[in-house]
C-alpha cells in the first residue's frame, strides 16, 4: 500500500489517540502548573544561584540528588513526550522551527565526561513504565537523551521534507492570489510549531494541535527547572514573542501582498494604454499613408515618404507606386541611394510590397543627423531602372545641416582621414628606412669583411718575404737579449756602433716598429753606452709587443732631427719573434682588427654624410621659411596679415593701405575675396566693407579660412557693386599662400626655354640662374623641364641617364630628342640634324639670332607634337625672347592654348630689341632681381 492509501486509517488512528490524550493533557497542564509554581519558589540546592536582573532568571545547574517526588513528575513528563513523538511521526508534525529556538548541543559537542553514552530505547521505555530502580540523575539523562536523540532524529529528519514541500505550496498559493489562505497557514505554522499536510491525509483539530504545542512549551520549561538549564526566560520570551509576532508578521505579509497587487494593477494599466496608444497611433499612420498615397495618385507622381516632412535622425518610410513606374512587371525592385546628392553614406534596400490597395511597394530608411537630402532610384537588381526620368527622386531634410555646415564636415573627416594616412606613411617610410638600414650595415659588413680578408692575405703574403729576410742576429752587429721571448717580454737590443755609419755619432736612436711597419713608426727610444761589454756596444730595454717580427733601423737623432741613419744599406733590420702565436690565430686576429677599423671608418663617414643632409634640409627649410617671410612683407607697405602665415580653418585679417595705391581718398574699401586662385567651391565671397584700423593709415576686415583652401586671392574695389575703380595688382591680383589645409595646389608644369645651363653649360649668370630657379621651383612639388640645345661642346660628364628620346621633323630637317637628369632636374637635349649646334661653342657665331630663333621655334614644336601643355613657358633674355611672340602668334591657338608666357631679363646689354619685343608679348616680365 502506498503512503496516501495509508492516510485515512492514519488519521482515524491519530484522532482516537488523540481524543484520549486531550483529558490527560489537561490534567497534566494543571498539575505542571502547580509543579511550576513550587519549584520557582523552592530555594535552590547545592549552590544553585538565582540571579534577577530587568526579569531575567538565570539558572546554574548543579550536578545532584533530587526528591522522589521529581522524579516520578518527570518520568511521567517523558511517557507523555514519547507519546507525543509517535503521534508527531504519525501524523507529519514539524518541529523544526522549535528546535531552531533551542539549539541543541550536538553530541559531540558536550564537554568531557558529561556526554551521554548511547542507550537502547526498549529498555529505556521499559524502565520508565516500571518506574523501577530509577535514581533522578538518571530519570533526567534518560529523558533528556530521549528528546535529543528519538525527537530530533525522528521528527526534524522526517519532517524537513514536508517543511518544504508546505513553503513550496505557500508560495504558489500567494502568487495565485489566494493570499488569506496562505497567511492562516503560515500564522499557524508560527503560533504552533508544526504543520499538517494535506497530502498524507492529516486532518487533526487545531484546537488539539494548539493544545499539544503548549503542552510540549510547558514541558519543556519543566526540564530546564529539572536540569537547571539556563533557558527558562528564553523559553518563555520565544512563547511571548511568538504570541505577538505572528499577528504583526501576518500584517506585514499582508501589506506587502497588497503594495505588491498594486503594483501589479498598476504595470497593468499602464500597459493598456500604452497599447491603446500604439494602436491609435497605427490606424493614424495607416490613414496618413492612405491619405498621402491618394494625394500622390491624383498629382500623378510615383513616389512619396512617410512622415511628410523628414527629419535627421529618424526612420522615414518610402514608398513607390509600381503601376505607373519602368518596374511595372519586374518581380524584384531595389532602392539604391545616398544622402547630400549623393555624397555621404549609399545605400541598397530590397522594397516590399504593401497591404494597401493597388500596387504600393515600400521600404524603411534611416536618415543620419548630417542628412540635408535624400537621392536615390529604384531599379530590378539588374539592368532596369526607375530615376525619375533621367533626374533621380530626392526627399529634403528640414531641420539638418546646410550646404556650407556639410561640406565643413566633410572637409574635417578628410583632414582627420589626411592626419591618419600621413601617420601611416611616416611608420612605413620609418619602417623601410630602418629596414634598409638594416640590410646596408650588412652589405656594408659583409663588404668590410671581404675587404679586410683581402686586406690580411695581402699583408700575409708581403709579411712572409720579410720573414725569410728576418734573423734572431747579426755577428758582431747586433744581438737581443734574452735570445728565447715572446710578446710581453722585457727585452734589450744591443748594438755595436763601430761597424755602422753611426760610429761618429754622439748618441743613438732606435726608430722601429712590427709586421714590417704594420702600425708605422711606434718605437722610439735613445740607446746607453754599455759599461759591461767590450767594445763600443750601446743598449736599449723596452717590453716587446706580440708580433712576429720587429724592425728597426738606427738613427744620430729623434724622428724629427736625425740626419744620419743605420737601416741595413736600405733593407732596415728584422728581427724574429721567437715564441711567437701561430701564425693563423694572428692573422686571423689581425683580419678582425682591420674588418673592426673598416667598420669604424664607415660609421664615421655615414654619420658625416647625415649631418650633412640634415644641415641641408634645415639650411633649405630655413631659407625657405625666410623667402617666403620676406615675400609676404615685401608688399607691407601695401597690404599684409595677420597672422602673417595664413593657416587653414583660422581666422585671418587682412590691413590694406590704399595711400600708394589707385584707391587712395577714397571714401571707402571694398575687399573681395575667394580662394585657391578664384576657383574654390564657395565661389567669390560676398563683398566686406573694410574698417579703419588702430595706426590710422591702414583699413581692415576679417576672413574665415576654409580648411580645403591652399591659396587666397583678394582684389580691392572703391565701390559695393562691379562698378568704378580696382586695385587687382596690375592685373596680377593679390595672392597668400595658405598652410596646412587639406586639399595641396595641384601642380603646375613649368617648362625653361634656354641656351645655358649650369654645369653642362655655362657662360655667365643666366645658366646658374636657370639651374637654381628650377630646383627651387620642383622643390615646391611643381612639376620643371628644360629644353636645351645639344652643343657638341656640352660637359655630358653630369648629366644623368642620358640617351635618345624620340625625333620629329620641322624645318626641312630632322630634330633628335635626347634626355638626362641635370642635378635633378629633367633636360630634354635637341640637336636638329642641320649642324646649327655643332659649332663646339654657345656664343660667338655670326649667326647666333638665326642658330637661337631656330632653337625657340623648334622647343615649341616639340612642345606641339610631344601633346605637352604646360602651365607656364619661361623664357630668358634675347636669345629665346622670340618663345614669347612665336607663341602668341602661332600657337596659343592652335594646341598650347594653355600656357602663359613668363620672361626674365637678364643683361640689357645684348639683344634690347629682341626683348623690349618679348617684354610686350609675355604676360609676366620680370627681371633677376625681382626673381631673387
Amino acid at each position: 500500500m502506498t503512503r496516501q492509501q495509508l492516510s485515512k486509517p492514519v488519521a482515524r488512528v491519530t484522532r482516537t489517540i488523540a481524543s484520549e490524550f486531550v483529558v490527560k493533557i489537561q490534567e497534566q497542564r494543571r498539575w505542571a502548573a502547580m509543579e511550576l509554581a513550587l519549584q520557582v519558589q523552592t530555594p535552590l540546592c547545592c549552590g544553585r544561584t538565582v540571579l534577577r536582573d530587568k526579569a531575567l532568571v538565570k539558572i546554574k545547574p548543579v550536578i545532584g540528588f533530587h526528591t522522589t517526588r521529581r522524579t516520578n513528575l518527570f518520568s511521567q513528563v517523558f511517557i507523555i513526550i514519547w507519546n507525543l513523538a509517535l503521534i508527531g511521526y504519525v501524523v507529519g508534525f514539524s518541529r523544526k522551527r522549535r528546535l531552531k529556538m533551542l539549539s541543541p548541543r550536538a553530541n559531540d559537542s558536550a564537554p568531557k565526561g558529561f556526554k551521554p553514552k548511547p542507550s537502547n530505547l526498549r529498555k529505556d521505555r521499559k524502565m520508565l513504565e516500571g518506574k523501577e530502580g530509577l535514581d533522578p540523575s538518571t530519570s533526567t539523562e534518560y529523558a533528556n537523551h530521549t528528546k535529543r536523540e528519538s525527537k530530533f532524529d525522528v521528527e526534524v529528519d522526517k519532517n524537513l521534507e514536508d517543511d518544504d514541500i508546505l513553503e513550496t505550496k505557500m508560495t504558489e498559493e500567494i502568487s495565485s492570489g489566494r493570499k488569506a489562505l496562505a497567511v492562516a497557514k503560515f500564522s499557524q505554522r508560527d503560533e504552533n510549531g508544526s504543520t499538517s499536510t494535506a497530502d498524507e491525509g492529516t486532518n487533526v483539530n487545531s484546537d488539539i494541535t494548539n493544545e499539544m504545542s503548549t503542552l510540549g512549551l510547558q514541558i519543556k520549561q519543566l526540564d530546564a527547572i529539572k536540569n537547571g538549564d539556563d533557558r527558562i526566560e528564553t523559553l518563555r520570551s520565544q512563547n511571548e514573542d511568538n504570541e505577538e509576532a505572528s499577528p504583526k508578521l501576518r500584517l506585514e505579509v499582508e501589506a506587502n501582498l497588497r503594495k505588491k497587487e498594486m503594483e501589479a494593477n498598476l504595470r497593468k494599466k499602464e500597459m493598456e494604454e500604452e497599447r491603446r496608444r500604439q494602436e491609435m497611433q497605427a490606424n493614424l499612420r495607416i490613414q496618413e499613408i492612405k491619405r498621402l498615397a491618394s494625394e500622390t495618385l491624383v498629382k500623378g507622381e510615383k513616389v512619396f515618404c512617410y512622415p511628410e516632412i523628414v527629419t535627421p535622425d529618424q526612420d522615414i518610410e518610402i514608398f513607390l507606386n509600381k503601376t505607373i513606374s519602368s518596374l511595372i512587371g519586374e518581380s524584384d525592385v531595389l532602392i539604391m541611394g545616398a544622402f547630400n546628392d549623393w555624397r555621404y553614406k549609399s545605400f541598397t534596400v530590397k522594397v516590399n510590397k504593401t497591404k494597401f490597395s493597388g500596387e504600393w511597394w515600400s521600404c524603411q530608411i534611416h536618415v543620419p543627423k548630417e542628412a540635408y537630402k535624400i537621392d536615390f532610384v529604384f531599379f530590378n537588381g539588374k539592368d532596369v531602372y526607375e530615376n525619375n526620368d533621367m533626374k533621380d527622386f530626392c526627399i529634403s531634410v528640414e531641420g539638418g545641416m546646410n550646404v556650407l555646415e556639410f561640406e565643413e564636415l566633410l572637409l574635417e573627416e578628410k583632414r582627420r582621414e589626411l592626419e591618419r594616412l600621413a601617420r601611416e606613411q611616416a611608420e612605413r617610410e620609418r619602417q623601410a628606412e630602418e629596414q634598409r638600414r638594416i640590410e646596408s650595415e650588412k652589405a656594408s659588413s659583409e663588404a668590410d669583411r671581404a675587404q679586410a680578408r683581402d686586406e690580411a692575405e695581402r699583408r700575409r703574403g708581403i709579411l712572409q718575404e720579410v720573414l725569410k729576410k728576418a734573423v734572431k742576429f747579426v755577428d758582431n752587429t747586433w744581438y737581443i737579449e734574452p735570445t728565447e721571448f715572446k710578446g710581453g717580454d722585457m727585452v734589450k737590443l744591443y748594438y755595436n756602433n763601430n761597424v755602422g755609419p753611426l760610429s761618429n755619432a754622439k748618441d743613438i736612436w732606435i726608430h722601429g716598429g712590427y709586421n714590417n711597419w704594420k702600425d708605422g713608426l711606434s718605437i722610439v727610444e735613445k740607446l746607453d753606452k754599455s759599461v759591461e761589454k767590450d767594445g763600443d756596444w750601446w743598449y736599449a730595454d723596452g717590453m716587446q709587443r706580440r708580433s712576429l717580427v720587429l724592425d728597426w733601423v738606427f738613427a744620430d737623432g729623434s724622428p724629427q732631427h736625425a740626419t744620419l741613419y743605420d737601416n741595413n744599406l736600405r733593407q732596415d733590420f728584422h728581427a724574429v719573434v721567437p715564441l711567437s702565436i701561430p701564425q693563423d690565430l694572428f692573422w686571423a686576429e689581425e683580419e678582425h682588427e682591420i674588418y673592426k677599423k673598416l667598420q669604424n671608418e664607415r660609421r664615421l663617414r655615414e654619420e658625416e654624410v647625415r649631418a650633412k643632409a640634415e644641415k641641408t634640409a634645415r639650411i633649405r627649410a630655413e631659407t625657405k621659411e625666410r623667402t617666403m617671410k620676406t615675400f609676404l612683407l615685401s608688399q607691407k607697405n601695401i597690404v599684409y596679415t595677420d597672422p602673417l602665415d595664413v593657416q587653414a580653418g583660422g581666422l585671418v585679417t587682412v590691413y590694406y593701405n590704399p595711400t600708394n595705391t589707385v584707391l587712395n581718398g577714397k571714401p571707402e574699401v571694398w575687399f573681395r575675396c575667394s580662394f585657391n586662385r578664384w576657383t574654390h567651391r564657395m565661389g567669390l565671397l560676398p563683398p566686406q566693407k573694410m574698417l579703419p584700423a588702430d595706426n590710422g593709415l591702414h583699413v581692415k576686415t576679417s576672413v574665415k579660412v576654409p580648411l580645403d583652401a591652399y591659396m587666397m586671392d583678394f582684389v580691392f574695389s572703391e565701390k559695393e557693386i562691379d562698378d568704378g575703380v580696382f586695385d587687382n595688382k596690375n592685373g596680377m591680383d593679390y595672392h597668400i599662400p595658405v598652410s596646412g589645409g587639406v586639399t595641396k595646389e595641384p601642380p603646375m608644369h613649368i617648362v625653361h626655354i634656354s641656351v645655358e645651363m649650369a654645369p653642362i653649360a655655362k657662360v655667365g649668370g643666366l645658366a646658374d640662374v636657370v639651374t637654381s630657379l628650377s630646383r627651387a621651383v620642383q622643390d615646391l612639388n611643381h612639376t620643371v623641364d628644360i629644353i636645351l640645345p645639344k652643343y657638341d661642346c656640352l660637359n655630358l660628364s653630369n648629366v644623368k641617364d642620358f640617351g635618345f628620346h624620340k625625333s620629329y621633323f620641322w624645318g626641312g630637317t630632322e630634330i633628335k630628342v635626347w634626355f638626362g637628369k641635370v642635378e635633378g632636374l629633367s633636360v630634354y637635349f635637341l640637336e636638329p640634324q642641320n649642324g646649327l649646334f655643332w659649332a663646339g661653342c654657345i656664343y660667338g657665331c655670326k649667326n647666333d639670332a638665326e642658330r637661337f630663333g631656330f632653337f625657340c621655334h623648334a622647343a615649341l614644336e616639340f612642345l606641339l607634337q610631344s601633346g605637352s601643355h604646360p602651365d607656364v613657358i619661361h623664357c630668358h633674355d634675347w636669345s629665346s625672347a622670340p618663345v614669347a611672340w612665336l607663341f602668341k602668334d602661332q600657337y596659343m591657338h592652335y594646341g598650347l592654348t594653355k600656357a602663359r608666357i613668363v620672361f626674365t631679363i637678364h643683361n640689357l646689354e645684348f639683344g634690347a630689341q629682341l626683348i623690349g619685343k618679348a617684354m610686350a608679348y609675355a604676360d609676366k616680365a620680370t627681371t633677376v632681381k625681382s626673381l631673387g
